[in-house]
């Protein structure tokens, strides 16, 4: 059979534009949405046990009377997190994933749709738990964080490079526990900021409280910052 004949009875698809390209446009729009209803929404992803839920209790503590805060939780399964949330007086969602291991522009435009956002000034969508796909996927958020707690070691940003290039701001969490692991501060900074000159690093002890102040007057500068301009 000629190659003229074969290419008559075979379609052949040409894939020229970003697969991401209409989670893009999608997450541009909800960014939009959000400045208009005056709600900071940020993106806080990590890998599984770093203490994401822990940390946004602690913060949660450290925002009232200052911030409205609201959580949504994605799972792939499960109501636990949103349970712990609610159970501690924070408003929270839970999102089921469907099996994918990430949250998308459209899944968190569907959450917040169902949450609603009025009197809310923070929101703070936490991400499937999970060091690579939620980094390939825009949210819509206004600011994307990551959390990094001690026991994982100082070489994540090596390893899991995008993570870190996508994130505004660096959580380092567990720090009471530095002194029992072969943790290096100076190094992870340096191989953080190898990834991405510009991540602010914050390190915290979820369980203690130390470090939580200013992680609180990260919370609260940004959200004025995205509120008022």
């Amino acid at each position: 059979m000629s190659d003229a004949i074969t290419k008559d009875r075979i379609r052949v698809i040409e894939v020229k534009k970003s697969i991401f390209e209409d989670n893009d446009k999608d997450a541009i729009k909800l960014r939009k949405q959000m400045k208009e209803e005056k709600t900071f929404l940020l993106n806080l992803m990590s890998s599984p046990g770093s203490g994401k839920t822990t940390t946004l209790l602690a913060l949660a503590k450290e925002l009232k009377g200052q911030l409205n805060m609201g959580v949504m939780e994605a799972d792939i399964d499960s109501i636990v997190d949103a349970k712990i949330m609610e159970d501690a007086g924070i408003p929270s969602i839970q999102i089921h994933t469907g099996g994918m291991c990430h949250l998308d522009a459209d899944m968190t435009r569907q959450g917040l749709s169902e949450f609603g956002t009025k009197d809310m000034d923070l929101v703070v969508l936490e991400n499937v738990g999970n060091l690579v796909c939620p980094a390939e996927f825009d949210t819509g958020a206004a600011k994307n964080a990551t959390i990094l707690s001690v026991p994982e070691g100082d070489d994540k940003p090596l390893k899991y490079p995008l993570m870190y290039e996508k994130c505004d701001l660096l959580i380092v969490n567990k720090i009471d526990v530095m002194d029992y692991f072969d943790f290096d501060k100076q190094q992870l900074i340096k191989n953080a900021r190898m990834r991405n000159p510009n991540i602010e690093i914050i390190f915290i002890s979820a369980k203690t409280g130390e470090g939580m102040g200013q992680l609180g007057k990260w919370m609260i500068e940004n959200t004025r910052r995205w509120i008022n301009s």
